[in-house]
């Protein structure tokens, strides 16, 4: 049986490679989320360390549960899914993955890494191999990571996996914003799922990002759209058919 879910899209700074600022970040973030009830809380696309690719390497992490234990002990603390981004070392290559790090309130850590790349990321990461998705009050909820969603195979598998949510991490600058938007809208309609957007706020990697998180529901109609470059939370409950969206500080 399903039961209604909160997710919160935090729309928070992040420093070049400072990992240990962005931290703080997620964790004042995931704490506001939990005071506004949140049950997911989903981070923009290598949210950890920024879309710094070049340093990729040098900040990958290890995907085993010890090298997130502040972040792990925050979801355990305040009984929250957390997703957040970083390069992720592969055993395949010598170039890490851009993945995300899935920590749950029950301690347990999960790890996805993005597919699809966009041109020129290939010369610093390699690809993942396999799509994610877990369950939480009975919705099972799937993951993409920015260019995912471009490829349509990905999000027809996750519609045949029996998604009720797709969850999109990215980072998409004001000239990509229009067309990503309508990708995901159609992407909501075509599936009959809600899509959800997690977008960064600040200049990463050279990218002039634009905030703008966004709620689609089911039927691709947009629900919410954050106020552009705005430090919030962005919030969708959805449940029993319904879907609403508010935004917190």
């Amino acid at each position: 049986m399903k039961s209604s879910i909160t997710i919160s899209l935090p729309q928070m700074p992040v420093t070049k490679g400072d990992v240990s600022t962005n931290l703080k970040h997620h964790i004042s973030a995931i704490e506001r989320s939990s005071q506004q009830n949140a049950d997911v809380v989903v981070f923009p696309e290598l949210s950890l360390t920024g879309y710094e690719l070049e340093l990729a390497s040098d900040l990958a992490f290890d995907p085993q549960p010890s090298a997130f234990t502040e972040l792990s002990q925050a979801a355990v603390t305040h009984e929250v899914v957390v997703i957040a981004g970083c390069p992720l070392n592969t055993s395949g290559s010598s170039k890490p993955t851009i993945g995300s790090v899935i920590c749950f309130p029950d301690g347990k850590v999960e790890f996805y890494s993005k597919q699809y790349l966009h041109s020129g990321e290939e010369v610093y990461c390699s690809r993942g191999d396999r799509d994610y998705h877990f369950q939480l009050k009975g919705n099972q909820i799937a993951l993409a990571i920015c260019a995912d969603f471009i490829e349509p195979l990905h999000s027809t598998r996750a519609k045949t996996m029996g998604a009720d949510v797709y969850l999109v991490s990215a980072l998409i600058s004001e000239m990509g914003f229009d067309p990503d938007s309508k990708l995901l809208s159609d992407i909501a309609s075509t599936h009959k799922l809600p899509v959800l957007l997690s977008n960064h706020i600040s200049v990463t990697g050279g990218w002039d990002t634009c905030g703008k998180n966004s709620i689609w529901g089911d039927n691709g109609n947009r629900v919410t759209l954050s106020n552009g470059k705005e430090e919030c939370l962005v919030l969708c409950s959805i449940g029993g058919g319904q879907i609403e969206a508010r935004i917190a500080q």
